[in-house]
């Protein structure tokens, strides 16, 4: 049997309908509460005495496309109770359906508040207005404000990393709950006594993932002494490939002598070669006074006084990681060079006409870029030598050195075994840098030292003391599962909220936003 369609089942539990008029863009519904008493605010002690009523105009949910206004007849109760101090009071309903001094029912105020969380201020305001539930931008804000983050389980495994506020000058911290996979906690900072106190807070935990930050190791030392730090995989995968890429940068200078391009013609430059050539031959100068300083036995200290150079340009050379090297700068002629070359070996030496029969196969390049081209093998014709030998970065000979040969082209290929003849250094830290990664990948953690005794004596001595100080952290990530992956996403969702909200969200509404939502 069809049941009748009764308008109490339109309005909140709890309230029963008075009657119901249609005002044209709104439903204005006149009710009252069911209930025949109300709990005292102060004392608890149930009322049947009421005082007055008075007129509530509550939003509800919308109905048919229409705004629904309820208005409400409350009452006031005399309180019997001696002993409260509180005589007359407003009635109270289920928190569940209608809070104290609310403008909209609680069904209402969850939708708005759920929208907030997912859009933020004023696209919620925008979305809410097409779904007839009138607010402003800053309601859904204030509404997440009101709720707040909720409660979280206690974690047994975390992750930590930072997060930029504003990249480069200021940071926060993220912590994320591994097991069940949702953020708990984001902390204005990421200083270690901030990490501290709340790891205090929380001694179950039994791992901490974090990436090779010593800051927060510290951190979890200190509060967790007990718990097992996993560094991260991707960060050690990383470290190892950087620490291989300096290497090759420290090496550049018997790169260039291994490959034939250790001496530069100056007559053999472009205009804006020579002005990178000058700058380079100023570099090389402050380097060798900076080096001879330090031969003397001079402290890098009293070095940066005697020349007025910054501490970290002179640590950089004393380390010996600003070992510069003159290359010239990489062109858009580069991938036309074999059909130019073939052109000028068959006598076709004019520029503008090489330029466009370049652009009729698809050059964008100025005519400029061919003549600066032509002019350097004409000098190089008159003066007998062959063309000036070009270097890659430091960047490109590392690539090539760890890709299989069986990718490299003929002249690569030359490149490299150049390379590998002249500097076996660098071959030996290649092995050692594949050493390592292998290692992480097979979780094979009992051939850790011998690996750091034979790295420490290479061009990797650095990442390995690396290592060697952070070793249990290393152990923990080759033979546990845990990683500080899932941490990283987290931040790449907190990144997206932040930006949503143009980077004009406070602590508090970032927290009710990610950390709400879980």
């Amino acid at each position: 049997m069809a049941q009748s369609l009764r308008c109490t089942g339109f309005v909140p539990p709890g309230f029963v309908v008075i009657e119901a008029a249609d005002a044209g863009l709104a439903v204005q519904i006149r009710v009252r509460s069911t209930a025949a008493f109300s709990p005292c605010p102060v004392c608890g002690g149930h009322s049947f005495r009421v005082h007055s009523r008075y007129q509530r105009l509550l939003l509800d949910l919308p109905l048919s496309g229409r705004n629904v206004h309820l208005h409400l007849q409350a009452r006031r109760f005399h309180c019997d109770v001696p002993t409260c101090r509180r005589r007359i009071f407003a009635e109270r309903f289920d928190p569940d359906v209608l809070k104290p001094w609310a403008r909209r029912t609680a069904r209402l105020d969850d939708v708005v508040h759920h929208l907030g969380l997912a859009l933020g201020g004023r696209p919620a305001a925008r979305l809410a207005r097409r779904l007839m539930v009138p607010i402003t931008k800053d309601t859904p804000l204030r509404t997440m404000r009101r709720h707040g983050r909720p409660a979280f389980l206690p974690p047994s495994a975390i992750g930590i990393d930072d997060w930029a506020w504003r990249r480069n000058q200021r940071y926060g911290t993220l912590i994320c709950d591994l097991d069940r996979h949702r953020t708990i906690a984001l902390l204005p900072n990421r200083e270690p006594a901030s990490a501290e106190k709340w790891l205090l807070d929380q001694p179950q935990i039994a791992i901490v993932a974090r990436d090779r930050s010593g800051a927060y190791a510290q951190a979890a030392s200190n509060a967790l002494p007990h718990a097992v730090q996993v560094a991260d995989r991707w960060h050690l995968m990383e470290n190892a490939s950087h620490a291989f890429l300096d290497a090759v940068r420290k090496s550049m200078r018997q790169i260039r002598a291994a490959i034939g391009a250790a001496t530069v013609d100056p007559a053999l430059l472009t205009a804006a070669e020579r002005i990178q050539y000058e700058g380079y031959l100023r570099r090389e100068e402050t380097n060798g006074a900076i080096l001879a300083l330090a031969k003397e036995g001079v402290a890098i200290k009293e070095i940066v006084r005697r020349t007025g150079l910054s501490r970290k340009l002179v640590r950089k050379v004393v380390r010996g990681q600003r070992s510069d090297i003159f290359r010239i700068r990489e062109s858009s002629l580069d991938l036309h060079l074999p059909w130019l070359d073939a052109q000028w070996a068959a006598g076709q030496h004019n520029a503008t006409d090489l330029w466009r029969r370049l652009r009729r196969s698809g050059f964008r390049g100025s005519l400029r870029v061919v003549g600066e081209w032509a002019t350097r093998r004409r000098r190089s014709d008159q003066t007998q030598a062959g063309e000036h030998s070009r270097t890659p970065a430091a960047r490109t000979i590392a690539r090539l050195l760890t890709i299989g040969w069986d990718a490299l082209t003929k002249a690569e290929t030359a490149t490299v075994a150049a390379i590998e003849g002249g500097v076996p250094l660098l071959v030996e830290a290649r092995e050692i840098v594949a050493a390592f990664q292998s290692m992480i990948r097979k979780k094979t953690a009992e051939e850790l030292e011998p690996w750091l005794q034979r790295a420490k004596a290479s061009l990797v001595a650095s990442f390995a003391n690396g290592v060697a100080k952070d070793r249990n952290a290393v152990i923990a990530a080759i033979t546990l599962p845990w990683s500080n992956g899932q941490t990283e996403g987290q931040i790449t969702k907190l990144k997206l909220v932040k930006r949503q909200m143009y980077g004009r969200g406070k602590l508090d509404i970032l927290q009710a936003r990610v950390i709400g939502p879980g």
